[in-house]
């Protein structure tokens, strides 16, 4: 069982190795980003959304990276010191709260941020575009 556990491992490796070289084109890997934060929104209903933000260079699955990427930059990787002030941006008064969470890194140093915002348009607004996926 040992010996059929090693081979099984040794190929899988092999695989992953030649899927590597395939995928990269047998160029060298990107340098990786500086700034990688896992976001969530937990709404009222108990949906909840995920998505990616990397930063420097801006990615991930965050449908507006390079805003969020930006909003973060100008607020010095901290998401609770986030600009709200967004012109020309209204929102419904409607009480229905989200609770926006980022953890990561922000250019090596940790990020643990929570917060509740009165509802999703809000988040997005007072996020500077962080929160709103």
């Amino acid at each position: 069982m040992r010996t059929f556990s090693a081979r099984l491992s040794r190929t899988v490796t092999a695989a992953a190795c030649t899927l590597a070289v395939l995928v990269l084109g047998g160029q060298a890997a990107a340098a990786p980003p500086e700034s990688s934060l896992a976001l969530s929104l937990r709404h009222s209903d108990g949906t909840v959304a995920l998505t990616q933000l990397l930063c420097d260079p801006a990615g991930g699955s965050h449908p507006t990276s390079a805003q969020a990427c930006a909003a973060l930059a100008d607020a010095g990787g901290e998401p609770a010191a986030l600009d709200s002030t967004r012109p020309g941006t209204a929102c419904p008064m409607i009480h229905a709260p989200v609770r926006a969470s980022a953890h990561g890194h922000w250019k090596g140093k940790p990020v643990h941020f929570t917060t509740t915002y009165n509802n999703g348009c809000l988040a997005d607004v007072e996020s500077g575009g962080v929160f709103g996926f």
